[in-house]
């Protein structure tokens, strides 16, 4: 249960250059305790890469954080606002989530339970600081004379070894909250002694990741377990969609209504700051609503049997559509969108509303990423066989070493903005390929982004 430990508002400043200049006592604690000081740049993160935000785009920034503290989680409220050169920011809930330690939860699977057979047994929390370490009592559960102690950080003691791809799992297997094994690491004190690591992650009933628990076993004991052809799985159940509409969109939709009456404040005056929660209330309604709409998505094209309509678009047409509609979001940002002529058409086989979903996606990210005071070119061309659409920004375009990363899973190329989910690239190049198609970026680096939509000709 959440109980609110600073019910006032906490305040703080910080420089244009990062530094903390000013915090309440609970805010400066959390400061020191991540080690910094008034005076230093400020480290927790989530705060910082709100004060970043805040200060590039010159607007005011309000969202929920969550901040790992060593008495346990605390959630907050955070309205950061710009202030001459620097941020203010403004802390308007703060509340403490203890954490205490959880057993592991039962493990069903055959991988998890070998998992855990062998070697010395750690665990960590969510800041990778050593909560225990001890011998399991098995055949090989050797415990090293100098255990990791509890408090101590996991990469002052084991240092991480890349595989002969360069890939860790624990990494890996940290970002997805996913188990992990057959991470390879060296003691940090003696890097003669190599290790093999498997873990799982704890969560409690909330949902909310406690740590992991996991085993490290001597390298020479380790045996490579033999891998298992698994059967294919469902992602989603048939369902999925109409639950997901009628436990998420529908309530969604009262809050940003709702949120939207009292920042317009039509029942009556209230004061400004209120009012302003409000509309982060209705914003951020919007964002899981769009959420919501791009999960409905990848829950249909994922499964096995999507399918797509073949008829005849004209691209053109449909780029005039999609700048249509972005051309409020778009002078919001003083970003001009620069379609097709009217007299231009260039007919392609496709699924109409697919096509439009994915100009959209792409106009959007265009408006969204590209410079203040830009343009935003959308462009047909023909080739043998296949017809093209392209949206061409005046950004810093897309590294060469990026440009299928980028179509991944809620891959956002580390930006820390609350624009996207992630998600859009990979559902609109599904789709486009879903119609023999697909989507590539063109153009030379530092020369704007250039996203090309390819379909096949009409005849």
């Amino acid at each position: 249960m959440n109980m609110p430990l600073h019910p006032a508002i906490v305040r703080a400043s910080v420089a244009s250059d990062g530094r903390l200049l000013s915090a309440d006592a609970p805010l400066l604690a959390l400061q020191e305790e991540a080690g910094g000081s008034l005076g230093t740049l400020l480290v927790v993160p989530q705060l910082a890469a709100i004060a970043r935000l805040t200060q590039r785009l010159g607007v005011p920034v309000s969202r929920p954080v969550a901040a790992a503290a060593e008495r346990g989680d605390i959630d907050m409220w955070v309205r950061a606002k710009p202030d001459g050169a620097g941020v203010s920011l403004s802390i308007i809930d703060w509340q403490e989530r203890p954490i205490p330690l959880a057993p592991v939860e039962p493990i069903d699977r055959e991988a998890d339970i070998a998992t855990l057979a062998e070697g010395w047994t750690w665990q960590v929390d969510t800041q990778l600081r050593f909560q225990m370490a001890m011998d399991n009592g098995g055949p090989q559960g050797t415990l090293p004379r100098d255990p990791p102690l509890p408090g101590s950080r996991f990469s002052a003691y084991f240092d991480l070894r890349p595989d002969a791809d360069g890939d860790m799992a624990m990494l890996r297997g940290f970002a997805q909250r996913r188990a992990f094994r057959d991470q390879d690491a060296a003691l940090v004190g003696d890097p003669a002694r190599l290790f093999r690591l498997s873990a799982i992650p704890l969560f409690d009933l909330a949902g909310q990741l406690l740590g992991y628990r996991g085993t490290a076993l001597p390298l020479e004991r380790a045996v490579a377990a033999p891998l298992v052809e698994e059967a294919p799985v469902t992602l989603y159940p048939g369902e999925f969609g109409k639950r997901l509409d009628r436990s998420l969109r529908q309530p969604l939709g009262r809050i940003i209504a709702n949120a939207d009456t009292i920042s317009a404040q039509r029942d009556g005056p209230l004061r400004p700051d209120y009012a302003g929660y409000a509309k982060d209330i209705a914003s951020a309604g919007r964002h899981l609503m769009a959420l919501v709409d791009d999960l409905a998505d990848l829950q249909a094209i994922d499964r096995p049997d999507f399918a797509v309509i073949a008829e005849e678009v004209d691209l053109a047409d449909l780029g005039r559509r999609a700048a249509g509609l972005l051309t409020v979001k778009a002078l919001d940002r003083r970003i001009t969108i620069l379609p097709p002529q009217e007299d231009q058409s260039l007919l392609a086989t496709g699924e109409f509303r697919r096509v439009l979903q994915i100009l959209v996606n792409l106009i959007g990210n265009a408006v969204r990423y590209a410079p203040e005071d830009t343009q935003v070119r959308i462009v047909t061309e023909s080739a043998p066989g296949e017809a093209r659409i392209m949206v061409i920004d005046q950004g810093q375009g897309v590294a060469l070493a990026d440009r299928e990363r980028i179509f991944e899973k809620f891959e956002r190329l580390g930006r820390d903005d609350a624009g996207g989910s992630g998600l859009g690239l990979y559902i609109s190049r599904r789709l486009a390929r879903a119609m023999h198609g697909d989507i590539r970026i063109g153009g030379a680096p530092g020369e704007g982004a250039r996203f090309i939509l390819s379909l096949p000709r009409a005849d």
